[in-house]
C-alpha cells in the first residue's frame, strides 16, 4: 500500500507545487505593475562609488525580483516549454491588469477627493509602463533561455551555477532596459516622465544591479528547497523541455 502511495503524494505535490509557483510569479508581478509608481531611497551602511549612501529604485524591484525566483523554479521543475509559457501568458496578461486598473480609474467615483488620490497612486505613468513591459519580455525570456543553455550542458547538476548565471544576467538586462526606456528614451522622444542626466541614470543602473544581484545570490538556497520539496515531474519531458 505504501508504494502506492508515494506516486499520488508526488503527484500531488508536484500539482501543488506547480499552482504555487505560478500563483506567486503572477501575484509578484501584478504587485510590481502596482508598486512601480513609488520610489524607493534605501541607505547603505557605506557610500559607494557612482550609487552613492542611497539606493533609488522603483518599489516594483522587489516583488519583480520574486519573479525570477517562481521563473527558475518552475523550468527546472517543468522544463523550458512550460517556463516560457509560464512567462508569454503573462506578459498578456499585464494588459488585463493595466485595462482593469484604468477602468477601475476612469469609472465615477462617490468621493471626488478619494478618487483623485486613487488616481494619483495607481495610475502608471507612460514611460513606466513601456519601460516595464519592453524590460519584462526580453529579459524574462533571455531568463528562461539561458536557464535551459546551462542545463543543457550540466544536467541536474549545479542548479546554484544556472540559477545565479541566468538570473544575474536577465536582472542586468532589465535594469538596463527599464531604466533606459523609462528615464531616458520616453522622456525624450516621447515627452513622458522625468528627463534624467546621464550621471543620475548610471547611478540607477549600478545601484539596482546590485540589489538585484544580491537577491539573485540570496534567493539560490530558496530555489533548491523549493525544488526539493516539490520534486521533479518524473514523466518523460516533451523533446524541447530542457533541450537548446
Amino acid at each position: 500500500m505504501s508504494s502506492r502511495a508515494a506516486p499520488g503524494n508526488a503527484t500531488d505535490r508536484q500539482a501543488i507545487g506547480q499552482i504555487a509557483l505560478v500563483g506567486l510569479f503572477v501575484t509578484a508581478l501584478v504587485t510590481a505593475q502596482l508598486t512601480a509608481a513609488k520610489v524607493l531611497a534605501l541607505p547603505l551602511p557605506t557610500e559607494l562609488p557612482v550609487v552613492g549612501a542611497t539606493v533609488t529604485l522603483p518599489g516594483a524591484a522587489l516583488a519583480y525580483a520574486l519573479t525570477f525566483f517562481a521563473s527558475d523554479c518552475y523550468a527546472e521543475l517543468y522544463g523550458r516549454h512550460a517556463a516560457q509559457v509560464l512567462v508569454n501568458v503573462a506578459f498578456a496578461l499585464n494588459f488585463v491588469v493595466l485595462l482593469l486598473v484604468w477602468s477601475t480609474i476612469q469609472a465615477p467615483g462617490r468621493n471626488p477627493a478619494f478618487a483623485e488620490t486613487f488616481a494619483a497612486a495607481l495610475a502608471p505613468s507612460i514611460n513606466i509602463v513601456l519601460g516595464s513591459l519592453v524590460a519584462y519580455l526580453v529579459s524574462q525570456n533571455w531568463d528562461v533561455i539561458i536557464f535551459h543553455k546551462i542545463r543543457a550542458f550540466t544536467g541536474r547538476e549545479q542548479l546554484w551555477f544556472r540559477n545565479l548565471v541566468s538570473t544575474a544576467s536577465s536582472q542586468a538586462i532589465d535594469t538596463v532596459i527599464f531604466i533606459g526606456i523609462a528615464f531616458y528614451i520616453a522622456p525624450r522622444l516621447l515627452d513622458v516622465g522625468p528627463v534624467l542626466p546621464t550621471a543620475a541614470l548610471v547611478g540607477l543602473i549600478v545601484g539596482q544591479y546590485l540589489l538585484k544581484l544580491l537577491i539573485a545570490v540570496v534567493d539560490t538556497p530558496f530555489v533548491y528547497l523549493a525544488v526539493r520539496l516539490i520534486g521533479r515531474v518524473s514523466a518523460k519531458p516533451d523533446p524541447g523541455a530542457f533541450g537548446n
